[in-house]
């Protein structure tokens, strides 16, 4: 459908592929990625500010962390977003995920799915990395419990224990 004035589509058919998974929808032009990721059930991708401050909502398109608050959905289109729920689970839980838990990275919880996302590309990046790169690979994330110690210790701790399993994060 375009608009009469401006000439301009007003909704576009977006094909995007959510943990693996195809899906099709129709959205308007000023749509966010993080509105059509939780109105597709994907509540593990959280609403913090909605002005790309917090990182709560951070995703992975085609790997790269984005805030899904300032994207928007038509440009995700016939891309690949990751959720945290993507990367790993209950039964078969991410290094990063394991690495969380085991050294208290994550208290309140709100923020970690887009911790462990923005952890996830700087470990893609950098398998080895120093504090100051995890602390640059996380400066668009904010946390307001745990002061960040133990969260640089998860991630310090999935660093080396995917070294030792050979793999990529």
């Amino acid at each position: 459908m375009t608009d009469k004035k401006t000439g301009m589509a007003r909704e576009k058919l977006v094909n995007i592929h959510v943990n693996g998974t195809a899906c099709e929808i129709t959205v308007p032009a000023w749509r966010t990625l993080l509105e059509v990721l939780r109105e597709l059930g994907h509540v593990e991708v959280k609403c913090g500010c909605e002005k790309g401050d917090c990182g709560a909502c951070a995703v992975l398109l085609d790997g790269e962390v984005v805030d899904s608050c300032l994207t928007l959905a038509w440009n995700a289109d016939r891309r690949s977003v990751m959720t945290v729920q993507g990367l790993g689970g209950p039964g078969k839980a991410h290094p990063l995920q394991t690495a969380f838990i085991e050294h208290g990275g994550a208290q309140c919880g709100y923020c970690t799915p887009g911790m462990i996302l923005a952890a996830k590309a700087l470990l893609d990046d950098i398998p080895n990395p120093s504090l100051d790169d995890i602390k640059r690979g996380l400066s668009g994330n904010l946390c307001r419990c745990t002061g960040y110690t133990r969260i640089f210790s998860a991630i310090r701790a999935a660093a080396q224990a995917l070294r030792q399993e050979g793999g990529t994060s």
